[in-house]
């Protein structure tokens, strides 16, 4: 049955489908499976900042949209939540394809690894990142004519996708890299696809899915036995991971690093080419907002490329980058296990529940943002950046499990918008609508076309 909501001291949050009711459960499911993002959406206008469903064969959802919900469940109650089934079952989750990486591991074994990963993505190890950043961004804008329309996804998913073969594994062969990138754009549909209405059986995707696997074994463990002949650290980060030992002296396995480096792969590569993708679409729609990061690019670069020195005398651009994040989070959701019967904000969530948290729609709460639906990058300036709240502004998750990538991520976000906009306009083609699609990365559906213009 549909209930109405409910007030705050209810036993359960509002459940909109029950024991009995088989269509409105199985509606449910396939719009969460056709659009996870656009199906949380609708349910959150109808229903407010707590509801729960129930799909037949899963355990009960319940989705927390407002700030302080997220801060009690990551933070009051983060010893009794772990990453759900979504992540982390080797046969239904994201485990059977990234293995027990970061995204996927839980407890002691999460623990090991987050440790042994930490020095990875020390300051000083990503900073020496900043110039084949730059490099390879420029690289591509060379490739570019002045007038000609392009696919913006295309070009910054290539730019993204050299960046982490070379910071990541360092390599400069684009067609390995394309291998890994194919492979996960598989699983991601897959994952996605199945998640609320998950099949018994095996389909055309699931093949598909395997085959994806197969070829992340071949490429990545290829590589991790060129570093076991060679164990120099080549400055990148497998070297790293490989060399980096434990306070026992041990260090990762193979499979361990493996599943690492398939997950790292997937957070700095696919993440950052849609940040960049919802950026450009944002200036080019926001005129206003595009003349002032122009301005502050002309004045601190005057048309060269940009280094890692000048990123803090570039306050706006860094602004731009996380307004956009606001409006269109990469990571747009992620959920937890229940390990206990929980009350969050005044509500009962029984043990074994799986709870969603959207960011997508937290970073777009009325009680938190001013015109949430606008782009202005003036909210992330040093001076009004302190009012924010920050369990508002999730864009790298929050708590224990925060992304241990951040810090790569915006430096690299950062230096790509400077290069691009320091030298091009990019404006969106008339009458070529842009779908947002959401499988675990927030993309858009069918490319981003624009023509671009030399400045």
């Amino acid at each position: 049955m549909l209930q109405a909501t409910m007030p705050r001291t209810a036993p359960l949050p509002p459940r909109l489908s029950d024991n009995g009711n088989w269509l409105r459960t199985i509606t449910i499911g396939l719009q969460m499976s056709r659009d996870p993002l656009q199906a949380s959406l609708d349910l959150w206008r109808q229903h407010g900042d707590v509801f729960s469903f129930k799909v037949n064969g899963l355990p009960l959802h319940s989705f927390l949209m407002h700030p302080d919900h997220v801060q009690e469940l990551l933070i009051t109650h983060a010893k009794h939540i772990r990453k759900d089934a979504t992540y982390t079952d080797t046969k239904q989750g994201l485990a059977r394809f990234f293995g027990n990486g970061l995204l996927t591991s839980e407890g002691a074994f999460w623990r090991k690894q987050r440790k042994l990963a930490a020095p990875a993505f020390h300051a000083t190890r990503v900073n020496a990142y900043a110039e084949s950043m730059t490099r390879y961004a420029s690289e591509t804008l060379d490739g570019w004519q002045d007038g000609a329309e392009l696919d913006i996804a295309h070009e910054m998913m290539l730019t993204t996708l050299k960046i982490i073969s070379y910071t990541l594994l360092h390599q400069t062969d684009t067609n390995t890299a394309k291998r890994i990138s194919e492979a996960m754009a598989r699983i991601q549909q897959f994952a996605i696809q199945n998640f609320f209405i998950p099949l018994p059986f095996p389909t055309p995707s699931t093949l598909q899915a395997r085959q994806a696997r197969r070829m992340l074994d071949e490429v990545i463990y290829g590589v991790i036995r060129q570093r076991r002949a060679d164990p120099s650290d080549r400055g990148d980060l497998l070297s790293m991971l490989l060399l980096t030992e434990d306070e026992d002296g041990n260090r990762m396995s193979d499979t361990e690093a493996r599943d690492e480096a398939v997950t790292l792969f997937l957070a700095g590569h696919e993440t950052t080419a849609n940040t960049m993708n919802w950026t450009f679409k944002l200036l080019a729609e926001n005129p206003e907002a595009e003349a002032k990061l122009h301005a502050e690019l002309d004045s601190v670069l005057g048309g060269r490329a940009p280094t890692l020195a000048d990123l803090r005398a570039l306050p706006y651009t860094n602004a731009v980058i996380k307004e956009a994040m606001r409006l269109y989070p990469p990571a747009w959701s992620f959920s937890r296990e229940l390990l206990t019967d929980l009350e969050i904000g005044g509500y009962h969530f029984p043990k074994g529940s799986v709870v969603i948290l959207t960011s997508y729609i937290t970073h777009r709460h009325p009680d938190f943002w001013e015109a949430p639906e606008a782009f202005r990058p003036e909210r992330f300036l040093p001076e009004n950046e302190g009012k924010i709240d920050k369990w508002a502004y999730i864009p790298f998750g929050g708590g224990q499990r925060v992304c241990i990538g951040q810090a790569f991520a915006m430096l690299e976000a950062a230096l790509i918008l400077a290069t691009v906009a320091s030298r091009y306009t990019l404006r969106l083609v008339p009458n070529r609508p842009i779908k947002r699609r959401a499988a675990i990365t927030l993309y858009p559906e069918g490319g981003l076309p624009m023509t671009v213009h030399r400045r």
